[in-house]
């Protein structure tokens, strides 16, 4: 155990040597098997999304099986943050939040994943208190190659996880198009030891097609189909697996470019999706009463982006609108009953339009500020009488309509000499309550086993964010430091209702959705690289989250100390590297939220990919062995602790004419 940490320590404390941006504080992954990127999984093309997300920094995910994990930015959950693809406004139908949006695009279909860490969101965030995410679909482009083709195939032995895509693209001055397939299946896995964990296992399919057309020289339309449907997917730490989520998503834009010396460009795009989501409890033994939970997301929208230059600033205003309707109800059958019917989101509509900006300046040649802000309004309606009505037992003067504003604003400062880069930055933003935790009906958390009722009277959520990094390069050495720093008002966690009954089987009681006075949570991260070669090379990081409520008890979910190390070795088309990874103890668990502690855990993954040209042709193998020691351990994001894989022996083959 303490070696792993004293060579992430004397490692300087790194894992990546990210392109510094001197304005927008973004990182960024390209996963394209076309181009180069600096933070990819190590398993290349057939990694899944959530394999990418987790090489990136601030980036946590909270996992409930072994499909569709759950992004978490600078530790906070789905409700803090902004997902959107393509900038496209898109919400889960999961009322377990079984569904990320994340777990509806493929690697084959994505080129980039762009984080933006807290309140310096993209222009189509809203709510973004932790960060934002943009998942940004890969395309052809103009005059590329005319005719490209890629074929991918993987297998995982533990699991026996099968990865099969395909994908072609094809390109000229006027017109392009890429399209194609991924085929995931994959059995129970085997944790360390060699027991097998039941209901992990699942099956996905994802098809897409993205084409453009040149109308004019600085003319171009647009447009993206994605079909993605998952099924028979285990969920072993929730008592319901998935029998299907399906979603359709389309969007068409039209971009025009300017010669002008202000304006660059005038991009506006409209956009569709549909999420159907069915829970599934028909396969596990024992239920005692057998529920139907099927949800489903509707969402149209627009944005309308404008791009400007000056000499010193670079200025972008952005027009979005959308309008989102949630439901999800419940049967239940009892045995020798009736069958037993709830309303667990009431149909609620949202339509939200808000504006937005940001300029990065530029003050001297080795000194720029940022500035950025948004403003939303959101209107509510609670579509479904039996869903509003039985709300309204327990909130009498509640009402079917509601209407909220917020927003935010931040500003970053950046100088950077010729070893030195300094970043300081600070905002505020507020968020509106989400769907569930204004709306939700005995909604149960297998988490803490609480039913959990939403409270329409919520405030608004607001934050004071302050951040600091710094970065260090000479020669072979690069050092990052960097820490935020979150204050909470109002902020929104179920508290425990002693007055109300449960009705879920088992449930510990009932919580309903409360405002705290303040909370606040602070990460910290430091990194390096040193170049011991010019082939080899020691990263290394380590970092460290810690969260409080207004009592000054530890918030769940919250990332104890973690680190990892990598010694990587880089010649010719030869790649490979050797990983030391874990967590330590956690020490600020919550069992005030049900949550236990999480012991400390060490692994060693060990990855060679081999890349070959012949002529027009690639060939690019990639095997690895993760987990090597076969080590039995959860982490503090496994959701009821489910043990993460054992060994895990992977091979997978990328080809590309």
């Amino acid at each position: 155990m303490l070696t792993p940490i004293f060579l992430s320590i004397i490692g300087c404390l790194s894992v990546e040597s990210d392109t510094i941006l001197l304005s927008r504080n973004l990182d960024e992954v390209v996963i394209s098997s076309i181009g180069t990127g600096k933070k990819r999984s190590a398993k290349g093309q057939v990694a899944s999304i959530d394999e990418h997300l987790r090489e990136l920094s601030h980036v946590e995910l909270i996992r409930r099986g072994s499909y569709a994990w759950e992004p978490v930015v600078n530790n906070m959950q789905t409700e803090r943050l902004s997902v959107t693809i393509d900038g496209m406004k898109i919400f889960y139908a999961c009322t377990d939040k079984m569904d990320p949006v994340t777990s509806y695009v493929e690697s084959g279909n994505l080129q980039s994943i762009n984080l933006n860490s807290g309140l310096a969101g993209n222009p189509q965030s809203t709510g973004n208190i932790g960060g934002s995410l943009d998942l940004r679909l890969r395309r052809a482009g103009f005059a590329g190659h005319p005719w490209r083709t890629n074929i991918s195939v993987g297998h995982e032995f533990n699991g026996h996880l099968q990865v099969y895509g395909a994908d072609a693209s094809v390109s000229t001055t006027k017109a392009y198009t890429n399209f194609g397939a991924f085929v995931r299946h994959a059995e129970n896995y085997k944790i360390g030891g060699g027991d097998e964990l039941e209901f992990s296992q699942f099956q996905k399919v994802n098809a897409f097609s993205n084409f453009g057309f040149r109308l004019s020289e600085n003319q171009v339309i647009e447009g993206t189909v994605i079909y993605d449907c998952a099924t028979d997917v285990g969920y072993p730490a929730l008592a319901m697996d998935v029998a299907k989520a399906e979603a359709i998503i389309a969007s068409l834009s039209y971009r025009h470019t300017y010669v002008d010396k202000f304006i660059n460009a005038w991009e506006t795009k409209v956009y569709a999706n549909r999420l159907i989501h069915n829970m599934d409890d028909t396969k596990r033994p024992e239920v005692l009463i057998h529920m139907d939970m099927p949800g489903s997301s509707k969402t149209v929208g627009l944005y309308s982006l404008l791009s400007a230059t000056t000499e010193r600033h670079t200025l972008r205003f952005n027009y979005d609108v959308y309008y989102n309707r949630l439901f999800a109800d419940m049967t239940m059958y009892p045995d020798e009953a009736a069958p037993m019917y709830m309303v667990t989101w009431p149909d609620v509509g949202s339509l939200c339009s808000g504006v937005a900006f940001d300029d990065d300046i530029q003050l001297l040649h080795n000194l720029s500020v940022g500035i950025s802000g948004k403003v939303a309004a959101q209107h509510q309606r609670l579509n479904n009488d039996e869903g509003y009505n039985a709300q309204k037992v327990f909130f009498p003067h509640m009402q079917n309509n509601y209407s909220q504003l917020t927003g935010r604003v931040a500003a970053h400062l950046a100088w950077f000499a010729s070893d030195w880069q300094i970043n300081l930055g600070g905002g505020w933003g507020s968020r509106a309550p989400s769907v569930t935790e204004a709306y939700g009906y005995y909604l149960n958390n297998t988490f803490d086993r609480f039913d959990y009722i939403g409270n329409p009277h919520l405030h608004n959520e607001s934050a004071i964010e302050a951040n600091a990094s710094g970065a260090f390069h000479h020669g072979a050495l690069t050092l990052n430091a960097d820490a935020n720093a979150f204050f909470f008002s109002n902020y929104i966690i179920g508290r425990e209702e002693t007055r109300l009954s449960a009705m879920t089987i088992g449930a510990a009681g009932v919580k309903v959705y409360r405002n705290l006075a303040n909370a606040r949570i602070v990460n910290t991260s430091l990194t390096a690289q040193y170049d011991i070669m010019q082939s080899l090379s020691l990263r290394a990081k380590l970092s460290y989250g810690l969260g409080r409520d207004d009592d000054g008890d530890p918030l769940p979910l919250i990332a104890p100390m973690e680190y990892s190390t990598t010694l990587a070795y880089v010649r010719s088309h030869f790649k490979a590297q050797l990983t030391a990874l874990g967590a330590a103890k956690q020490v600020n668990y919550a069992p005030k939220y049900a949550e236990s502690q999480t012991p400390a855990y060490h692994i060693i993954n060990l990855n060679t990919e081999y890349t070959k040209a012949l002529g027009k042709h690639s060939i690019t193998l990639i095997v690895g062995i993760e987990n090597l020691l076969d080590r039995n351990y959860s982490t503090y994001s496994d959701w009821n602790n489910i043990p993460q894989k054992g060994r895990n022996l992977y091979a997978n083959v990328n080809w590309t004419w």
